[in-house]
């Protein structure tokens, strides 16, 4: 997708954000250059796109492919209040963070079990050209105590592409009810979120 810029001094951020303005910064190793956007307009894209997706970013009629290295937010009012942008050399593989959605119903649901989701993305090193948009885990075949590990869905992902996080990463278990429960109750204190057995039990992405 394209977003449009536009190159500005480095200062007065506040009275950008008042006119709808959203100060940011196009960078790697060869340059630095700060830029503003549209609040809505990047909204709108970052929605679609994430962290994971190149952006072609046009400043000022030069265009950048980039990927959205990291997002400030506004604690109190969860808004962006700055981006940063690292712009793609060619040939350069990156480190991204893919998105898992977990397909299926589980074997052990109709016992009752909850699946208790630990981790919702996988980091790999990829030329960007292959980075997929998310990758599918089916978890049909699980039953109670069961997991599934960042090791078992490593040929899920383009060939081009190496994992970076460790392969005996948990990613998903497998729940008995009475285990389920105790883990809700840690949901407060930033544990990983127990998701629900019904219809929609298999699609544990959406947040």
């Amino acid at each position: 997708m394209k977003l449009n810029a536009e190159k500005r001094v480095a200062g007065d951020t506040k009275n950008l954000r008042r006119t709808g303005r959203l100060p940011a910064v196009v960078y790697n190793n060869e340059m630095n250059v700060p830029v503003t956007l549209n609040y809505l307009e990047f909204d709108k894209v970052f929605r679609a796109q994430g962290t994971s997706q190149i952006i072609d970013l046009d400043v000022e009629g030069e265009t950048h492919e980039v990927l959205v290295r990291e997002v400030q937010m506004d604690k109190r009012r969860r808004e962006p209040i700055h981006v940063d942008f690292y712009k793609l050399s060619a040939g350069q593989e990156v480190d991204v963070a893919v998105e898992l959605e977990f397909t299926g119903k589980a074997a052990g649901f109709e016992e009752g079990g909850q699946l208790f989701v630990q981790r919702r993305e996988v980091q790999i090193r990829v030329l960007p050209r292959y980075i997929p948009d998310k990758v599918e885990v089916d978890i049909s075949a699980l039953n109670i105590g069961d997991s599934l590990h960042v090791g078992d869905i490593v040929s899920s992902f383009p060939r081009q592409a190496q994992v970076i996080d460790e392969h005996d990463l948990t990613l998903v278990t497998l729940l008995a009810p009475t285990a389920a429960e105790e883990e809700t109750a840690d949901e407060e204190a930033g544990e990983p979120e127990v998701i629900s057995r019904g219809e929609d039990d298999g699609e544990g992405s959406e947040e």
